[in-house]
């Protein structure tokens, strides 16, 4: 995975601290989450990656997986830092995710994601297509 990734990047095969992963949702425009839900939510990760910049140390790409083991699989934080977007770095976290999928979940597994804007070409690019109007996404946020 990681000789997709110019020298100056290193794929990090787990999630990333709670620190940088609220930091890598509020600078790439995801919604903001709390520090609770962080500490809560990067644990429950099916897989996980990030992409470290060798030069800073900063975390500056991430990816997360959500499933259960068998057929279903939710990719969530797909996220990229402004400043380092069009180098492939989400291209590599997404390769690294479904490839991690395809080497551990059984046949037949069902990956879906929620593909904001920005994302929709990358995700078309590895195979997503859109189920409307057969489903559509819904979603309730509690309290």
């Amino acid at each position: 995975m990681t000789g997709e990734l110019a020298s100056r990047y290193r794929l990090v095969a787990e999630a990333p601290g709670v620190r940088d992963y609220l930091a890598l949702r509020e600078r790439s425009g995801l919604t903001p989450r709390t520090e609770e839900q962080a500490t809560a939510a990067l644990p429950g990760s099916w897989a996980a990656c990030h992409v470290v910049d060798g030069e800073t140390g900063a975390t500056v790409a991430m990816g997360r997986v959500l499933g259960d083991g068998g057929w279903y699989f939710h990719v969530v934080d797909m996220a990229v830092l402004p400043d380092h977007q069009r180098r492939g770095l989400g291209d590599a976290v997404l390769k690294f995710l479904l490839a991690t999928i395809r080497e551990k979940a059984p046949a037949g597994a069902y990956v879906n994601l929620l593909a904001d804007p920005p994302g929709r070409r990358l995700y078309g690019r590895h195979g997503f297509t859109e189920t409307a109007p057969g489903s559509i996404g819904m979603a309730l946020v509690l309290d």
